[in-house]
């Protein structure tokens, strides 16, 4: 499990921790409902358990983990209907977004700066998509919504969507690396968004969004089906 994962250093160890056990989880190497305790952590890892601790609790609070009383820790599993009521809550907060984005044109040259490098992160998740390659694809949208919703300057509003996006991410994992061939499959419409926001055309990037999530929902509820039926 751990024992493979990333060199930790003391600098910043309790979010060192947290980030990297949300990437074993987001890769798959931690699956839903697995069981662990600080102390397989903390050994796999070669750091005390106090900070290890610490990340896990950080991870519950986000809503990745569950403790399980006298037996340590559980990767959370939500099921398909939390994941509906994610892309329902992410597409509020998107709107919310994309309409003061849209109020506001990029006119500094850092603001234009900073869609460019959304738009890079955007270009690269987009062919990661197109390839089917997931594990490129998590990493580079992750950073997307991340830069775009920062650029809307609510700190606590990005914090909590960037939450929905890794808990989407979270649920359709495993369902996507069950899925087979990925190729063509997922979402790359990354770019596209961020033209139509610079263009301050907030119903378009409203559609783009609709027709994601759509497409979405219809492919984890077809793999989903697939597996039940």
């Amino acid at each position: 499990m751990a024992s493979d994962g990333p060199t930790v250093t003391r600098s910043t160890l309790r979010q060192q921790i947290a980030d990297a056990l949300r990437d074993e989880i987001l890769s798959g190497r931690l699956t839903p409902g697995q069981e662990f305790t600080v102390k397989e952590i903390a050994d796999g890892y070669g750091v005390s358990a106090t900070p290890v601790r610490e990340a896990l609790v950080d991870l519950t609070a986000q809503g990745l983990l569950d403790s399980a009383q006298h037996r340590g820790f559980r990767v959370h599993e939500y099921s398909l209907a939390d994941h509906r009521a994610m892309i329902e809550a992410r597409s509020l907060v998107a709107d919310g977004i994309f309409r003061g984005l849209a109020d506001s044109a990029p006119e500094s040259p850092a603001a234009f700066a900073a869609l460019a490098g959304v738009r890079r992160r955007g270009e690269e998740a987009a062919r990661a998509a197109s390839a089917g390659d997931l594990n490129v694809l998590i990493g580079y949208d992750l950073r997307f919504w991340r830069e775009l919703s920062a650029l809307f300057g609510n700190p606590y509003l990005s914090d909590f969507f960037h939450r929905l996006r890794v808990q989407s991410w979270m649920y359709t994992v495993p369902h996507l690396r069950r899925a087979g061939e990925l190729r063509g499959r997922l979402w790359a419409g990354h770019c596209e968004l961020v033209d139509a926001l610079v263009a301050q055309d907030p119903r378009t990037a409203h559609a783009i969004i609709a027709s994601y999530n759509a497409d979405s929902l219809a492919l984890i509820e077809k793999i989903t089906a697939e597996r039940t039926g």
